[in-house]
C-alpha cells in the first residue's frame, strides 16, 4: 500500500510533462488531465480507507535514512485532504474545458492551463504529505510558481496588475517560511517534523515563541489570515472563473493545513491560544463586514472565504480533540462550498454579463437551475440547518463552550452574528440577482442600489456567453457534493473526530522509523 503514496505526487507531474509536449493537441491534453486527476482521488480514497488512526504510511524516498531523505506521510488528515482536493480539481478541470471549448481555445497553438493546472495539483499533493518543512516548503513553491502562471492567463491589464501584487506577497510569506526553516534547523539540527515535535521541549521557552510566531506568520499569510489577509480580496475575482474556484477552494487551506500541523504536533505546548482566538475574530468579523460593503458578486465570496478562515482559526485556538476534529470537518466543507459558489458565479457572469448585483437581474425567469446551483451552497455557507455548515460551525461552538472561558463565549457571539452577515450578504445577491426584475424600481431595491453604488466593481460588464453543458453538469455535480457532506455527514465527522485524536499523540520518530521499515519491507 505504501507503493501508492509517491504516485500522488509523480502522477500529475508526470501528467504535466506529457501536456508540455502536446501542446498543439487540446483533445489529448484534456484526456490526461482528467485520468490523472480521477487516478489520484482513487489512490487518496484507497489510502483513506486503508490508513489506521494511529499507524500511517510513511514512505522515505530513495531509500535514505529518516533524518536523511524525503519522507513523505500520508495520515488519515493527509488522505482526506488530498482526496477532496483531488475530488474538487477534478470538477473544475472538467468545468474548465466546457469553457474552454465554448470560448474558442482550439484555435489556441500552444496550451498552458493543462501542465500549470496539473503542476498546481502536484504542489498541493506534495504539501499534504510531506513529512519535513522543507519538503513542505517545496510543495507551496510548486503550488505557488503555477499559481503565478494561472493568475494571468489572458494577460490582462487588470490579472498583470493583481498578479503582481499575489506574487509579491506570495514571495514574503516565501521567504520568511524559508527563515523560519534555517531557524528551526539551527536550534534543533532537524527538519524532520516528528523530530521537530521530539526535541522542541530541550529548548527554552523564549527561543520556542520565537520559532513557533515565525512559523505562525509565514502560514498565516498564506491562510489569508487577518490582518495578512488584504492582497485575498484583490487578487482572486479578476482570474478567470475556474483560476478563482479552485484557488479560492484550496490554496488558503494549504496554508490552514500547515497551521493545524504547526499547533497541534510541532508547538502542541506552547500556549499562544489567546493570541490565536483574538487573531480569529478580527478575521472573522473584518472579513465578513467587507463582503457586506461589497456589490461583485466574486468580491463578495472573497470576502467571506476571509471571514470563514477565522472559524478554522478558531478551532485551533480551543486546542481540544473535539475542536480538531470540527476544524477539519469545517475545512472539508468549505473547500467543497466555497469552490461551488465560484463556479456558480463563473455561469452568472457567462449568462448575465456582469458579476456586479447591481447589474444582474431577472435571472430566476431567465435561468431557474442556474438560481438552484447558486442557492444551495449559499445557504450552506451562511450555516443554516441541517446543512455541513451548520453542522460544522454548531461543533466548533460546542466545543468552545465545553472550555467556558469568557473570551471563547465573545468568539462565539461573534461567530454567530459573522454566520448570520454572511448570509445576509448572499441573500442580498441572490434577491438581487435573481428575483429582481427589469422593472423593479421599489423604494427598497433604489436604496440597496444606492448604498452599493460606490462599491469596488460595482459597474463593471463582460460580454454574454453561451453556457455549455459540460460547465453546468460540473457545478451541478459539485453542489450535489455539498449536499452529500450533509447526508453523510456522519460517518465523515466520525473520521474527522478520530483525526483530531491522533493529531493531539504526534507520531515520534522511533515510529516513524518503524512505519518506514514496514512500508520498504510490504513494497519489497
Amino acid at each position: 500500500m505504501t507503493a501508492l503514496v509517491p504516485l500522488l505526487v509523480t502522477l500529475p507531474l508526470l501528467g504535466a510533462g506529457i501536456n508540455l509536449t502536446l501542446g498543439r493537441h487540446r483533445r489529448a491534453q484534456v484526456a490526461i488531465s482528467i485520468a490523472t486527476l480521477t487516478a489520484t482521488a482513487v489512490i487518496a480514497i484507497t489510502l483513506l480507507a486503508a490508513v489506521d488512526a494511529d499507524v500511517p504510511f510513511a514512505v522515505s524516498v530513495g531509500g535514505w535514512p529518516v533524518p536523511i531523505g524525503i519522507v513523505l506521510y500520508v495520515d488519515r488528515l493527509a488522505a482526506l485532504l488530498v482526496a477532496v482536493s483531488s475530488i474538487v480539481l477534478l470538477a473544475v478541470l472538467l468545468f474548465s474545458v466546457g469553457q474552454g471549448a465554448a470560448d474558442g481555445d482550439d484555435e489556441t497553438p500552444v496550451s498552458i492551463f493543462h501542465p500549470s493546472y496539473l503542476i498546481l495539483a502536484a504542489g498541493i499533493f506534495t504539501a499534504f504529505i510531506a513529512g519535513d518543512l522543507f519538503n513542505l516548503y517545496v510543495g507551496f513553491e510548486i503550488l505557488l510558481v503555477a499559481s503565478y502562471v494561472l493568475i494571468t492567463l489572458g494577460g490582462t491589464e487588470g490579472r498583470i496588475r493583481t498578479g503582481v501584487v499575489y506574487i509579491v506577497v506570495s514571495l514574503v510569506s516565501s521567504i520568511l517560511f524559508l527563515a523560519a526553516i534555517a531557524a528551526v534547523y539551527g536550534a534543533l539540527g532537524t527538519v524532520n517534523m516528528a523530530q521537530i515535535a521530539e526535541r522542541m521541549a530541550e529548548l527554552p521557552d523564549q527561543t520556542q515563541l520565537v520559532l513557533h510566531l515565525l512559523l505562525l506568520v509565514a502560514f498565516s499569510i498564506k491562510a489569508a489570515v487577518f490582518p495578512l489577509s488584504f492582497w485575498l480580496p484583490d487578487s482572486y475575482p479578476t482570474a478567470p472563473a475556474p483560476v478563482t474556484a479552485v484557488f479560492a477552494g484550496l490554496l488558503t487551506k494549504v496554508g490552514v493545513y500547515a497551521l493545524i500541523r504547526t499547533e497541534t504536533q510541532l508547538f502542541p505546548d506552547n500556549d499562544i491560544n489567546v493570541l490565536l482566538m483574538i487573531v480569529a475574530l478580527a478575521t472573522m468579523i473584518v472579513g465578513v463586514l467587507g463582503a457586506v460593503a461589497q456589490a461583485e458578486l466574486k468580491r463578495i465570496l472573497s470576502f467571506t472565504l476571509v471571514s470563514h478562515i477565522g472559524y478554522m482559526v478558531f478551532g485551533l485556538a480551543i486546542a481540544t480533540e473535539a475542536a480538531i476534529g470540527a476544524t477539519i470537518y469545517y475545512m472539508v466543507h468549505h473547500i467543497v462550498v466555497q469552490t461551488t459558489l465560484f463556479l456558480a458565479i463563473g455561469l452568472i457572469e457567462r449568462r448575465a454579463g456582469s458579476t456586479s448585483i447591481l447589474q444582474v437581474k431577472g435571472l430566476m425567469r431567465a435561468a431557474p437551475m442556474m438560481a438552484i446551483l447558486y442557492f444551495i451552497p449559499a445557504i450552506n455557507l451562511g450555516g443554516l440547518p441541517p446543512f455541513s455548515g451548520f453542522i460544522g460551525k454548531y461543533s466548533l461552538f460546542e466545543a468552545a463552550a465545553e472550555v467556558g472561558t469568557p473570551l471563547m463565549m465573545v468568539l462565539i457571539v461573534a461567530g454567530i452574528i459573522t454566520s448570520l452577515l454572511t448570509l445576509y450578504a448572499l441573500m442580498r445577491a441572490w434577491n438581487l440577482s435573481f428575483w429582481r426584475e427589469d422593472d423593479d424600481s421599489s423604494a427598497e431595491t433604489e436604496a440597496r442600489i444606492a448604498y452599493l453604488g460606490n462599491a469596488p466593481a460595482a459597474a463593471v460588464t463582460t460580454e454574454r456567453r453561451v453556457i455549455p453543458r459540460v460547465m453546468t453538469s460540473a457545478t451541478t455535480g459539485m453542489v450535489a457534493i455539498t449536499v452529500a457532506l450533509t447526508i453523510f455527514a456522519g460517518p465523515l465527522y466520525a473520521v474527522c473526530e478520530s483525526i483530531g485524536v491522533s493529531l493531539r499523540q504526534p507520531v515520534h520518530v522511533l515510529e516513524l522509523d518503524r512505519d518506514v521499515t514496514q512500508g520498504e519491507e510490504a513494497s519489497s
